[in-house]
C-alpha cells in the first residue's frame, strides 16, 4: 500500500507565514529609518522617550480593543469612557473637594461597570457589539456632559499630577505602569484559562460552547477589563492635562483598532498576540510624532491613519484567507 504524500509547503504559503511572524517588525524598522533619515533627531533618546509618553494612552485603550475584537466583538466607547472618568475625577476633586483616591477609584470604577454593561447586553441578548457600543458610546459621551454642564473643569492637585510627571529613577510613572498593564495582559492572553477561552469564543464560539466554555463571562469579563483600561488610560490622560472635559477621547477608538490590527489582531476573530499589539501601538505613535517632526499636517495624518486601518486590515485577510 502505497504512502500518502505530504504535501509541500508552498513559497506563497512560507511569505505568508514569515510576513505573519516579522512583517510587522520589518515595517516597524524600516518607518523608523526613513523618518530618521527625514529628520536625525527622530531617533534621539528624548524623542523616543516622549514617543514611549506619549503612546501609553492609546496602549491602554488597544488591549482593550485588542480583546474585544478577538472574541469577534469591537468596543467603540473606550474614547468616550476615557471622557467620562475624566469628567468625574474633575468633578469629585475640584466641585466637591473629594480626595484624590477616592475620585480616581469611582471615575475608573465607573468605567468599569459601563464595560461590564457592554458585555452583559451583548452576551445576554446576543446584541451585535457594533450597535452596542455604538449606542452606549452616545450614552456615556452624554453622561460626561452631564457631570461637568459641558465645562472644562481644572484639576491642580499636585499628587494627582504627579501621576503623570513623577518618576521611578530616569523612568516616568506612565511607562512603568505600561509596562506592567503590558505584562499582566501578556499573561492574561496567553498563560491562562481565560485567555484560552477568548481565543476558543473568537475562533469558533459553538465548538468553544459544545467544550463548556461559558461564552456569556467570557465576553462579559472582556469587556469589563476594556472598560477598566480605558479608565486608567484616563486617570493618565487627565494627569496630563490637568483639566477634565467632556470632549476629550474623540476617535481614540480609531487609533487603538489601528494599533490592535497592525499588530495582527483578527477581525475575524480567535487571532491575537500583545507583542504584536506591542509593536502596532509603537507603529502608530511613531507615525504620528514622525509627520509632525517632517512638518505633515493633521488633515493628511487623518488620511494616513484611516489607510493604514484599510491595508493592515487587506493583509489580515490575505495571511489568513485559509482561515475565513
Amino acid at each position: 500500500m502505497a504512502e500518502p504524500k505530504v504535501g509541500k509547503i508552498s513559497t506563497q504559503d512560507r511569505i505568508r507565514s514569515l510576513m505573519g511572524q516579522y512583517g510587522i517588525g520589518v515595517v516597524l524598522i524600516i518607518m523608523m529609518v526613513v523618518i530618521a533619515i527625514m529628520d536625525p533627531r527622530f531617533l534621539t533618546v528624548s524623542n523616543l522617550m516622549n514617543v514611549t509618553m506619549q503612546i501609553t494612552i492609546n496602549g491602554l485603550l488597544c488591549y482593550g480593543l485588542c480583546l474585544a475584537i478577538t472574541t469577534g466583538g469591537i468596543d467603540l466607547t473606550v474614547g468616550a469612557q476615557l471622557a467620562l472618568t475624566s469628567c468625574i475625577i474633575g468633578h469629585l476633586m475640584t466641585n466637591m473637594g473629594l480626595p484624590m483616591v477616592i475620585a480616581v477609584l469611582a471615575g475608573v470604577g465607573v468605567a468599569t461597570a459601563f464595560g461590564f454593561i457592554n458585555g452583559f447586553l451583548i452576551a445576554k441578548f446576543n446584541m451585535f457589539p457594533f450597535v452596542v457600543t455604538l449606542s452606549m458610546q452616545l450614552v456615556i459621551r452624554g453622561l460626561s456632559q452631564v457631570v461637568t454642564n459641558g465645562r472644562a473643569v481644572m484639576i491642580t492637585n499636585k499628587a494627582f499630577a504627579g501621576i503623570y510627571s513623577n518618576k521611578l529613577g530616569p523612568i516616568p510613572f506612565p511607562i512603568i505602569l505600561f509596562v506592567i498593564v503590558t505584562i499582566l495582559m501578556y499573561l492574561l492572553l496567553h498563560w491562562t484559562k481565560f485567555g484560552r477561552y477568548i481565543f476558543a469564543v473568537g475562533g469558533n464560539v459553538n465548538a468553544a460552547i459544545a467544550s463548556g466554555v461559558s461564552r456569556f463571562w467570557v465576553l462579559v469579563g472582556v469587556y469589563t477589563l476594556s472598560g477598566l483600561l480605558a479608565g486608567i488610560a484616563s486617570v493618565i490622560y487627565t494627569s496630563k492635562t490637568g483639566s477634565a472635559q467632556s470632549n476629550i477621547g474623540v476617535g481614540y477608538e480609531t487609533d487603538a483598532i489601528a494599533a490592535a490590527v497592525l499588530g495582527g489582531t483578527s477581525f475575524a476573530g480567535g487571532i491575537a498576540t500583545i507583542p504584536g499589539d506591542v509593536l502596532g501601538i509603537f507603529i502608530i505613535g511613531l507615525i504620528y510624532n514622525g509627520m509632525n517632526m517632517i512638518g505633515v499636517s493633521s488633515y493628511f495624518q487623518s488620511i494616513v491613519k484611516g489607510l493604514i486601518i484599510i491595508g493592515a486590515v487587506m493583509l489580515d485577510m490575505v495571511m489568513n484567507k485559509n482561515n475565513h
